[in-house]
């Protein structure tokens, strides 16, 4: 169930009537309309209003999910995963590689090795929440391994394609909040090759829209990015504090549109080049993809 203000899951939550809820996250899409990451929890938590059982899975490594956990109603049943909090489904011996991650789930008493087809730390945490739900409605440790091993995502999430040339393109253009944007340059930063971050705006952040971005900006220097490629007004300061954290300023670049970001990768993108396009899905980032003829 999706928001961007408070009573719009509370509007869903009572047609739907969930026996079992989920909470993947509390970050900072939608700060702008919310006002604070404590209100987009308030307004994720409306999902119990409809839940009759009060049962939630939730990720424990969330910080303001954790201490809902430990400051909760004792008539709300938690589920808890995670990777470094201790909690009911987690994962160890963790491997994670440029297009993939291998680890073993724990469940209770059983475990397992579980290979995830996408790259990224978050989708190690999909991947336990999933187990959690599965193993909540009666599935096999079997049936749940097979089912993470071969789903398949949404189109415009980390999806990557082979150019012509040779270079990869992963085209992570249906949504960004400074979370994801975060995760994906860190992913991004594990292939081999010259990486190329093509960054644009991420919308709804309100007040908080320029620190958010300066964020991003450090991230892409501490993950060593080699070619920064934005547009946007607010991704500016993606590009201001890249240059403020020591990046090169001939290796950034500010253009106006998407043709402009086209026009230049075609100039520039080499045989073993990785290409991140990533930002709101109203930048319509996903038009670059498309049209990239290399």
């Amino acid at each position: 169930m999706g928001m961007n203000h408070f009573g719009e899951i509370r509007v869903l939550t009572n047609i739907a009537k969930p026996t079992l809820c989920v909470i993947t996250n509390i970050g900072t899409a939608h700060i702008g309309n919310l006002g604070s990451r404590e209100n987009i929890l308030k307004s994720k938590l409306e999902i119990l209003e409809g839940n009759n059982r009060k049962q939630i899975v939730i990720n424990n490594d969330n910080d303001l999910l954790n201490k809902f956990n430990k400051e909760k109603d004792v008539s709300i049943k938690t589920i808890t995963y995670g990777i470094e909090q201790e909690s009911q489904v987690y994962a160890s011996n963790i491997v994670e590689e440029a297009e993939s991650s291998k680890f073993i789930c724990h469940i209770g008493n059983e475990q397992f090795e579980v290979e995830v087809p996408v790259a990224g730390r978050h989708f190690i945490e999909n991947s336990l929440c999933a187990a959690a739900v599965g193993n909540k409605l009666g599935l096999t440790k079997e049936q749940i391994k097979k089912g993470i091993e071969t789903f398949e995502l949404t189109k415009k999430r980390m999806d990557i394609t082979q150019l012509k040339n040779g270079a990869k393109l992963i085209n992570d253009s249906y949504n960004a909040s400074y979370e994801s944007m975060k995760a994906s340059i860190k992913n991004l930063s594990r292939y081999e090759g010259r990486k190329i971050a093509v960054l644009g705006d991420m919308f709804e952040l309100g007040e908080y829209g320029e620190e958010l971005h300066q964020k991003v900006g450090i991230e892409v220097v501490k993950n060593n990015i080699d070619i920064l490629i934005c547009a946007g007004e607010n991704s500016k300061q993606i590009i201001k504090t890249a240059e403020k954290e020591g990046m090169n300023k001939q290796n950034i670049y500010y253009v106006q549109d998407k043709q402009q970001i086209l026009d230049l990768l075609e100039n520039i993108i080499t045989k073993d080049d990785i290409i991140l396009l990533k930002a709101s899905n109203g930048m319509k980032f996903y038009e670059i993809a498309e049209k990239l003829k290399i």
